[in-house]
């Protein structure tokens, strides 16, 4: 993965766009040299957000065994909303 500064990016966005979308590159944009975004293509999100929602589907699945293991440990959204309010 090629890492450049915001700056850099800035003045060369079609560039490192370029980069991105026709030759398969991630593009790191750093900040005083700690990267803190990247330019992936749209077929790179595509998977990362497909993987995002096995993992979700996943941990639905898993909660729903644990309720029906155990209903009585169940609580609402709304009951877990006023819980987390009350604890900040």
């Amino acid at each position: 993965m090629n890492t450049m500064s915001i700056v850099e990016a800035r003045e060369g966005l079609a560039d490192a766009v370029n980069r991105v979308a026709y030759g398969g590159e991630r593009v790191a944009l750093a900040r005083r040299g700690k990267p803190v975004a990247v330019l992936v293509s749209v077929e790179d999100l595509a998977t990362l957000e497909a993987l995002e929602n096995q993992a979700d589907l996943r941990d639905a699945r898993n909660a729903l065994k644990e309720h029906e293991r155990n209903p009585a440990k169940s609580i609402t959204l709304s009951a877990y909303k006023a819980k987390a309010a009350r604890k900040a």
